[in-house]
Parts: structure tokens; sequence; C-alpha cells
């Protein structure tokens, strides 16, 4: 996590004054919902169905998940593979580390990997001495621009086929070019040399199999084959919640990802690593290692609501129907993993009081609940977090005992609720309440809460049957 952050206020206005980056978001963010629609269509005759499977497989593996990894941990090493477990992120950037110099390597090769960008891999590696050179095309472009994924699936969709050819040219010299087979050409160009000197390629883990002892890597463009193939060593890191019982599971997950994030029906690539080379092998690493990595996910898992966010599958549907997520976009969130699934699992990963700002980038529309592969309530734990944010619930997350919290806002939310929660009393705000609008419309810029909403949106007059109005919404019919 960067320590250099802007005030959420100051970058969404940058973010939604860049005219550039919305227009390129939001035409990539339609592309992809059109494709999801199409394929689910088309493709699936029980989508429903199988949602609910999915579902109930991922909760059966993080309700016995101490189990399940015990079950991994043995079998991958019968396949002879090596186990490493590590608690916190920077235990697992230590493990990579000093496998790196026992081994008396100066150089990494990666895949694509959100949970590497979790740990701060990267910079931690930087300081070090050691290179990490991203072969994903979107994290290249990323690493060369000096730019974080601003996407989880798709990390570099901010950017056009324009912006990628100027990258290019001033990054590596290249020829200007703006066709997307040319720019894939100089990507592969660039990264044939390194792929030849390759000895340790790194991968995440989309799922892993604790029955067969193996995991499972699926991807577009071929370069994580080459990084989990190519190279002597291959580095697998996996966050414990990623580990299913059994190959079926993960299938079933598998069906689910690729349509949910791309509207694709099944990806490019499917690795499944059972083992380092045999003898015979004609590729292969001699080594597979794997890191088991926890960083606080053992408490979300403790946690009586939090934990159904471990069913994550890292698809990003609910960032790709996201009404906020397409305006403003990934980098505005200044956290690892951006839209709804990062308003609910940063606060649980990096600590409530380090990212919950993010959770004001939601307008509980439930959208993100309703396309999410593997039905998290997204939008329902967003707002327990809001509530945890301001102290009105028990049991809160990581790093709610730092939270400095705002006094004013907490009376306004703590008034709001007693009024809500109470039927006379509601009725009869909601009857006198129009007294207030012309002090409300006039000093709106002053007043807590009131001033932040006004920034943005326009304030709605407030009229004198506004009782009737919203008991008429909710169905209530009047003699």
């Amino acid at each position: 996590m960067s320590s250099e952050k802007i005030a959420h206020e100051e970058i969404v206005r940058i973010k939604l004054n860049d005219t550039q980056m919305r227009e390129n978001l939001m035409t990539a963010m339609h592309t992809l919902q059109k494709n999801r629609l199409k394929v689910i269509e088309n493709k699936f005759e029980d989508w429903e169905g199988l949602r609910t499977k999915a579902k109930k497989a991922k909760n059966n593996a993080l309700m016995s998940l101490k189990d399940r990894l015990l079950e991994f941990e043995k079998n991958a090493q019968k396949n002879g593979m090596k186990v490493h477990w590590a608690s916190s992120d920077e235990d697992a950037c230590e493990l990579i580390y000093e496998l790196m110099k026992q081994k008396k390597i100066t150089k990494i090769l990666k895949g694509k990997s959100m949970a590497s960008e979790e740990i701060g891999l990267n910079h931690y590696l930087e300081k070090k001495g050691i290179k990490a050179i991203e072969t994903d095309l979107g994290e290249l472009i990323l690493q060369l621009n000096g730019e974080s994924p601003v996407h989880i699936v798709v990390p570099a969709i901010h950017r056009n086929r324009n912006e990628v050819g100027q990258i290019f040219k001033e990054k590596l010299g290249a020829k200007l070019e703006s066709e997307p087979e040319k720019l894939n050409a100089i990507a592969r160009e660039h990264l044939r040399a390194e792929f030849e000197e390759l000895k340790l390629g790194l991968s995440g883990v989309n799922f892993a199999m604790s029955k067969e002892g193996a995991f499972w890597l699926i991807e577009n463009e071929g370069n994580g084959r080459m990084c989990t193939t190519a190279p002597d060593i291959h580095i697998a890191l996996c966050g414990i919640e990623k580990v299913m019982e059994s190959f079926e599971d993960a299938a079933t997950m598998v069906s689910l990802l690729t349509p949910s994030a791309t509207g694709q029906f099944i990806p490019t690539y499917n690795n499944i690593i059972t083992a380092p080379r045999k003898n015979g092998d004609l590729d292969g690493p001699k080594e597979v290692h794997i890191i088991l990595f926890d960083h606080h996910r053992s408490d979300m898992l403790a946690h009586e609501d939090y934990y159904e966010a471990l069913r994550c599958i890292r698809c990003g549907a609910c960032m790709n129907f996201c009404p906020v997520y397409d305006q403003i976009g990934g980098h505005t969130y200044q956290t690892i993993y951006p839209g709804p699934i990062g308003e609910v699992i940063s606060p649980n990963l990096f600590g409530i009081d380090q990212t919950g700002d993010i959770l004001n980038f939601c307008s509980l529309c439930g959208r993100c609940s309703e396309v999410c592969p593997v039905k998290i309530p997204l939008a329902e734990l967003i707002r327990k977090l809001r509530a945890d944010k301001v102290g009105q619930r028990q049991n809160p997350p990581l790093g709610a005992e730092f939270m400095h919290k705002n006094k004013g806002e907490s009376f306004v939310f703590k008034q709001f609720k007693n009024l809500a929660t109470n039927g006379e009393r509601w009725r009869f705000s909601l009857s006198k309440a129009h007294y207030f609008n012309y002090f409300i419309q006039n000093f709106k810029h002053s007043l807590p809460v009131i001033k932040k909403w006004s920034a943005f949106k326009e304030l709605p007059q407030i009229k004198k049957d506004l009782y009737k109005e919203v008991q008429n919404i909710q169905g209530v019919v009047y003699e």
C-alpha cells in the first residue's frame, strides 16, 4: 500500500475531468457487459443453477479450509512440489527473495498475479536490487508507464491503442503504431529476449485442488504458460482461500469465471500444474514452489459477515457493471483491489483505517450483487462496513481501533438511525421535513454530510407531501 495518497475528494475531481480515461473505460465496460450477457444467453442452460452450485462448493471449501490446506500440502508434496506458508505479505515476499538468493537469481518474470500486487512484491524486490518483469500485456504497459493496475482482470483497460502505441514508442524506442496486431508484435519481440534467459518464473493461482494436490491457471496470452514451463523454477503465489476440494469444484468455478470476466465461453489457455518436470518430459520446471499466504484472510474467515467475500473468484464482473467505477476508474480507489469487491476486501486485508474512504464510492444500487457469479452480497457487505466505519456495529474489521471517527458524521447518522427505526418518529419527521427545505437549500455547502453530497449532486426540493410520496413508493394505498 502506498503511503502517498491523494485526498479522495481531489482524486475524484481529477478522474471525472479526465475525459479520455472515462471514454476509454466506458467503452470497454459496456463491451464487457454485452459480451457477458450474450455468452450467458447463448451458451448456458442454467446459469443461476451454476451460480448456486459454485456458491455451495466455495462455502464448502471455506468451512473446511484447515482440512483443505493440509490435504493440499500433503498431496502437492507427494506430487513433488514444495509447499511454503506465509502469514503476512512481508513473509511471502521474504520467501520469494530467499529462494532467489539461494539460487543466485537476479531476475524474475511474472505472469499476471493480483496476489503479487497485494503483497507489493515488485517494490520489495526492487529494494533488494532484483528486477521483476511483467509479461502480461496489460501489466507490461503499466510497468513501462509507472502505473498500477486499474482493473483486476484487464489492468490497462483505461488505455486505448493510440496511448499504448505512444508508451511503446517512448519506453521501448519502437516505431509509433496503433494497430493491435503491431502493438502485440512489439511487446512479443521485447519479451522474447527476456524469456530466452528465463530461470525463474512467478504466477498466481486461480484455483488449487486439495484432493489432487494440483493448481489451475487460466489466461489468454500464453505468457503465463511461458512463465511456468520455460524456467527451471516456478513459484506460484496462492491466497489460502483459493484452495478448493476437488478438480470438479474448480471446474465449476472456471466455467463461471471467464464468461463473467470477459464474456468468453472458455479461456484461451488452461494450465493445470500437477508436478515439476519428470524424467522424459520435454519441458516444465525442475522445481515447483507454491506459497500459501494468509494476509488477514483467516480474520475474514472468522467474521460472521465478511467471510462471504472470500468466495470471490477475481472475475471483475462487479467492476464491469458498477456505475461508479466506470465513471472514476480503478486508480481513484488508491488500493490494490478497486470496485465493489475492493470496497469489501480492502478494509479487511489492509485495514478500514487505511482504506475506509473507498466505502463512499458506492450508490448501493445492488448491481454488483446481482452479477457476482458466486453470489457474494456485495452491496449488503458495503453497507455493513459503512456502519463499522462510523462505529455503529460490533465486531468491526481490521484497523477499526485506529479509525479517526468524524464525530459530526457519526452524530448525524445516529440520529437518522433513531428516526428511521421508529415508525412514529419517522412519519412525524417526514411530515415536517418541508419546513427545513429553505435552510438546507441555502446553507447546503456548510452543513455536515450534506456539503459533500451537494458538491457533486443537486439537492432535491423537499415538498410538503413528502411523507405520502414515500409511502406510495413503498406500495402503501391511501383511502
